[in-house]
């Protein structure tokens, strides 16, 4: 009896699991259903124009430099100036060793007093013009060397400028560096190299805008003086000399500085950058782009940044709708819920 009561009852035991375990299975599947959907915000690209601001890193140079010595060594008598000394152009900085130079004005005034007699005697008939003409070659040729002798016994600026440099001091011989350095500071020129993709947009007289860290926030207006003609084969880029007033001195040699370049507008896609992730491993950017409920993984090439957005040089168009809010963990087709 007790085997048939057994018998009777399992069946009924075997529905009701059955039963259980279905309903266990819907319930699971509906909620993994509702975790697989994922809330998101979007937000549709739209196509502006956008200024084409180029940045790069350069330092600042001054507009001259010269380098003040004498043609042949010396001994030095007198320096005028000092490191940091504002001088004008032909003002007197350096007096060198004169004994060579007396010695050479000694032979000029004698010759020039021999040349004088020769004229008097050629006039009377007592020389040939050979022989004055002799004496003129010898005056002149004197001359010519006591007035380099006076150059490199009084050293002169070339230039206006500022002494920023100085490697001897009264009473040294003179070598192979200069005695003095003068730098021109106003203006100032800046050098940069330019992506040979730009070489045909960059003209002489373009105007550009320099910023340097030192001075914070101030911008100064400069224009590209120089152009040069050839390019990098390696780096692929080519020098570009900018001129940038600088009445106030503010700008010095050897300052970091930023210059920017306009080179006209682009109608491109604009986005928040919320929207833009870097992929682990790698510098490609992506965006997750929404499409009838579901998000597709999307690379996209960055160009400026303008604020709190990008310019989208390719990989959207306009009106794709891009999620900005709930994009983590999002894998390509995973099923999304937009939230307006």
């Amino acid at each position: 009896m007790r085997q048939i009561s057994f018998l009777k009852i399992t069946p009924f035991l075997a529905a009701v699991l059955l039963a259980s375990c279905g309903e266990s299975d819907r319930n699971a599947s509906s909620a993994n259903d509702a975790v697989q959907v994922k809330k998101v915000r979007v937000e549709t690209v739209q196509v502006v124009p956008v200024n084409q601001d180029v940045t790069f890193t350069a330092t600042v140079e001054a507009d001259k430099v010269n380098n003040i010595a004498p043609a042949m060594g010396g001994r030095i008598r007198k320096i005028f100036v000092e490191v940091g000394t504002q001088v004008r152009q032909g003002q007197a900085l350096v007096a060198m060793d004169a004994a060579t130079y007396t010695q050479q004005q000694t032979q000029v005034a004698t010759l020039r007093r021999d040349y004088e007699r020769y004229k008097e005697l050629f006039e009377v008939g007592g020389i040939s013009q050979q022989q004055l003409d002799q004496a003129k070659t010898q005056l002149e040729v004197a001359e010519t060397a006591l007035a380099n002798l006076g150059e490199n016994t009084t050293l002169t600026s070339p230039v206006s400028g500022v002494v920023t440099a100085r490697n001897y001091d009264p009473g040294d011989v003179a070598g192979q560096l200069p005695i003095l350095t003068i730098e021109t500071i106003n203006p100032v020129k800046v050098k940069v190299n330019v992506s040979e993709s730009y070489y045909s947009q960059v003209v002489k007289g373009m105007p550009v805008q320099v910023q340097v860290d030192a001075l914070g926030n101030e911008i100064f207006e400069g224009k590209v003086s120089l152009i040069y003609p050839t390019l990098d084969p390696v780096s692929h880029t080519f020098p570009v000399e900018i001129s940038v007033a600088n009445a106030k001195q503010l700008l010095r040699p050897g300052m970091f500085a930023r210059v920017k370049m306009n080179f006209g507008t682009n109608d491109r896609p604009l986005l928040s950058d919320k929207a833009v992730q870097k992929q682990v491993g790698s510098n490609d950017r992506y965006v997750f782009v929404e499409k009838d409920g579901k998000a597709y993984y999307t690379i996209v090439q960055l160009g400026v940044r303008l604020d709190n957005k990008y310019e989208i040089v390719s990989g959207l168009n306009a009106g794709d709708r891009v999620i900005i809010e709930g994009q983590t963990d999002l894998v390509d087709g995973t099923a999304v819920e937009v939230i307006e």
